[in-house]
Formats: structure tokens, C-alpha cells, sequence
């Protein structure tokens, strides 16, 4: 259902609000660029920080932009099922294509835990569920066994990755076969993750280089390993300036260097060290950006 490159949106911020009007015209670049799909309120987008409404309003600009030209994949994720599953039924009336769902944080449930929590979304909130699995962030781990058994669930159509680990994806791939969509959740293993049979990526460094990661996508789901190969490598060092400090601030950062929104990041989080960000803008110029 889902496959190729889809950015995990940054959110625009001014004055301490919302900037709509940067956001839609992120998301229209991104489309123009051949993005495959767009994710709003994830990690990139701080939807930490969001208040509910922001959250729904975010959802609904995403929504409205996109116009029906590339899937909406809003995260809905909560370590609060009751919450997860209220937010997946606002994003299901408002037109989105499919909810990013992370495992619990915080909590830190039992695999049961998990394979409950996803069971009720999924019965309450009914559309397609990609889970989303990140154990640096959330301190556990959706193992395979586990996503074999969710993947029996008509809503759940596929899994972000984002353990890290390839014996991990490849596992996936092996126990719930071609029609569930496995996503990377690294730019790092995009390459890797579809050579073994993943679908392609939800992406942070696409927020900056969009047609790159949408063109490796597309030639290695085409079974262009070369040329593939050859934007993976050339991708590589700009993914990792993604991640010098915390995601978002390094992307928010590059946005911001590249003109294409003024930087602005909630606290907790914070503006790069001036090491870091001189790092960034080396890479950014090397990379041709700005």
C-alpha cells in the first residue's frame, strides 16, 4: 500500500505558532520534487510538543495541500492507547491515507502490551496502521514475532523500522511476506532494507533533498542496484549532518540555511552548537544546497 519515499514533515514554527503558510509551501516542494508521500506529526515534526489541536490542525493542512496527489501517513502514536486511538479516528475522518503509529514510550509494555495496544486501535480507529518501531526512542523493541502476529490484523498494512538492526528487517520480510509493507525509519539501511525485500523509506534528509532519496527509491524498487548504490553513497554523509545533534534541530537547521523556512525548535530542544552547525553548513555546501 505504502512504498517508496515519504518525508517525515518537519514542522514550521513563528512567533511560537504554526507557520502555515511555510508548511504547505514545504509540502508542495516536496510533491513538485516526486516525493512519494508525506508524514506529518512524527519525531521530525515534534509532535511531542504539539498541543491536540495543533496536532489535528497539522494533520489537516498536510491533508489539504496534498490534495489527494501523494498519501497522507499522519502519526497518531501515544504511549496512552485510549489517546492513540483518538487521534487515529480524527486523522480517519480527515481524510488520511494511513497513521504512523509508534510503540508506548515511557511505559516500556510487555510484548502482550504491544500486540494489544496496536489490536485496539486497529478496531476502534479502523484504516490502514503502519506501526512504528524505534527502540532508542521508546526503550522497546517490536521484535518479529510479534509484527508476524500484527500483520494478521487486516488494518495493519506495514512497519517502519527503525531498530537498526537488518537481521531484524530481513526477519520481517521472511515471516510476513510481500504484502506487508516494510519501511525504513533510517536513511542509513534504505538501501539495504529494500534489497531484502522493504518497500522504501520514511525519510528525515528527504525533507532537504527530496528527488535524491525519491530517485534511489525508485531505482532500487526498479532493481537498479547501480544507480541505487550510487545515490545512496551520495546521500550518505548529507543523512548523517541530519543527525549531528537530536532530529529535528540538524534538518530544521539546513531548512533554515537553504531559505526555505526560518528555524524554530520547542524546548526542550535547542539551536546547535557552533561546531555542529558549522559541521552542517560544510555539508550543505559540499552537497550543492546552498
Amino acid at each position: 500500500m505504502f512504498s517508496g519515499a515519504m518525508t517525515a514533515l518537519v514542522t514550521p514554527f513563528s512567533g511560537g505558532t504554526i507557520d502555515e503558510e511555510s508548511f504547505r509551501r514545504h509540502i508542495n516542494w516536496q510533491i513538485e520534487e516526486g516525493i512519494d508521500g508525506i508524514v506529518p506529526c512524527g519525531t521530525t515534526g515534534e509532535s511531542a510538543t504539539l498541543s491536540h489541536e495543533e496536532h489535528r490542525r497539522v494533520i489537516d493542512i498536510a491533508i489539504d495541500e496534498a490534495k489527494g496527489r501523494v498519501p497522507v501517513i499522519a502519526g497518531t502514536g501515544s504511549n496512552n492507547t485510549a489517546e492513540a486511538v483518538d487521534l487515529t479516528q480524527y486523522a480517519k475522518d480527515a481524510g488520511a491515507d494511513g497513521a504512523l503509529i509508534i510503540t508506548p514510550y515511557y511505559n516500556k509494555p510487555t510484548l502482550e502490551g504491544l500486540y494489544a495496544h496496536y489490536k485496539r486501535i486497529a478496531a476502534e480507529a479502523s484504516m490502514p496502521i503502519v506501526v512504528y518501531n524505534v527502540p532508542s526512542r521508546t526503550a522497546v523493541n517490536l521484535v518479529p514475532s510479534v509484527v508476524k502476529e500484527l500483520s494478521k490484523i487486516p488494518e495493519v498494512v506495514g512497519i517502519k523500522e527503525a531498530s537498526g538492526d537488518l537481521c531484524q528487517v530481513s526477519q520481517i520480510v521472511e515471516l510476513c511476506g510481500e504484502d506487508f509493507d516494510v519501511i525504513s525509519g533510517d536513511d542509513a539501511t534504505v538501501l539495504p532494507l529494500i534489497s531484502v525485500g522493504g518497500k522504501g523509506v520514511i525519510s528525515v534528509v528527504s525533507n532537504v533533498a527530496p528527488a535524491d532519496m525519491s530517485a534511489l527509491c525508485a531505482s532500487a524498487n526498479a532493481g537498479d542496484m547501480l544507480k541505487a548504490k550510487a545515490l545512496h553513497f551520495k546521500l550518505a554523509p548529507l543523512a548523517r549532518a541530519m543527525f549531528l545533534e537530536v532530529n529535528p534541530v540538524p534538518v530544521k537547521m539546513a531548512l533554515g540555511m537553504m531559505g526555505r523556512l526560518d528555524f524554530s525548535v520547542r524546548m526542550p530542544l535547542c539551536p546547535l552548537t557552533e561546531a555542529s552547525e558549522a559541521e552542517l553548513r560544510a555539508e550543505l555546501n559540499r552537497y550543492g544546497l546552498i
